[in-house]
């Protein structure tokens, strides 16, 4: 009898590093919300992966940062719970960068102490200057993960998530960690999230894209109702901002940006389910909400 190997990786790394731009390109379908705003994604996002003889469940998380405020605090408890929870903790770090930052340092260093299973993936190599011809082995990030740290090279993959150079080779040495195990999930299964979660995640990825400044970070979304007609769709959500102010702008002049948000919203989701969708929004006022403990347990980021 073959040996199956199935485990959980999850994703580690500052905003804006590629986690989720990763997680969409290994699942060859877009679970994760991606936008050029750092700290996009808030919640633990779990993409399932199968191959012939393994299945990666792989847990994609809010990026590490030093926290100001409770919602931040919440985000990178998130994160570290993730990694403790995980069988392997895939570091991503960003090529363009000539050293480390005190995070990424600080999670490295917990990981060779503690014994604990990792990998590290340096992203974004599509974005370096022409290096006419000079190995990617000598950029200054990997000669202090192998000096510093005195790494394995082997542990150390170079990828372009965005458009996939590297990753079926990381893929696969995620595979090789992984500790024999039935598969955790059906092979149909491709994420634990629920629909109306990830449609949650598709309006605040529009309100993220159409908005700017502070707008983005004040605000959550809740799904009101979420009814599957068989041939339709028909949802509706609240979008909640910390102030009055802010509402007056996602709602926009006599209604505009909350039309255009609605529109994307419903094109993205139509796009993912097949059918036609009908989706009402409202925006609300939960004055501060990211500084509430009560208000952050109810949009479900804190237990």
């Amino acid at each position: 009898m073959t040996e199956f190997r199935s485990g959980f990786v999850a994703l580690i790394g500052r905003p804006n590093v590629g986690k989720s731009t990763l997680l969409n390109n290994i699942l060859d379908e877009k679970i994760a919300i991606v936008t050029d705003k750092p700290q996009t994604t808030r919640n633990r996002i779990v993409g399932i992966k199968n191959f012939p003889g393994s299945q990666l469940i792989l847990v994609d998380t809010p990026g590490l940062h030093t926290p100001r405020g409770k919602l931040n605090e919440a985000l990178v408890e998130i994160s570290k719970s993730a990694w403790r929870d995980s069988d392997l903790a895939l570091i991503i770090l960003e090529a363009s960068l000539s050293r480390m930052r005190p995070g990424e340092r600080e999670i490295l260093t917990q990981a060779l102490s503690d014994n604990i299973p990792f990998l590290v993936a340096i992203n974004k190599i599509d974005l370096l200057p022409a290096r006419d011809g000079v190995a990617l082995q000598a950029l200054p990030m990997y000669l202090e993960l192998m000096g510093e740290f005195a790494l394995d090279p082997a542990t150390v993959h170079f990828m372009a998530a965005r458009d996939g150079v590297g990753v079926a080779a990381l893929s696969r040495a995620m595979e090789e960690k992984m500790p024999l195990h039935p598969a955790y999930f059906p092979d149909d299964v491709q994420t634990e999230m629920s629909e109306r979660f990830w449609v949650q995640e598709v309006i605040r990825e529009q309100i993220f894209n159409l908005t700017r400044d502070e707008i983005p970070y004040s605000v959550a979304v809740e799904i009101d109702y979420y009814k599957d007609l068989e041939k339709r769709l028909s949802i509706g959500a609240s979008i909640y901002v910390e102030q009055n102010s802010q509402k007056g702008i996602i709602i926009g002049r006599r209604g505009s940006k909350l039309k255009q948000i609605g529109i994307k919203s419903r094109q993205a989701i139509e796009a993912f389910v097949g059918i036609p969708a009908y989706l009402e929004l409202h925006v609300s006022v939960a004055k501060n909400w990211t500084r509430n403990a009560s208000q952050l347990q109810r949009f479900g980021y804190e237990e």
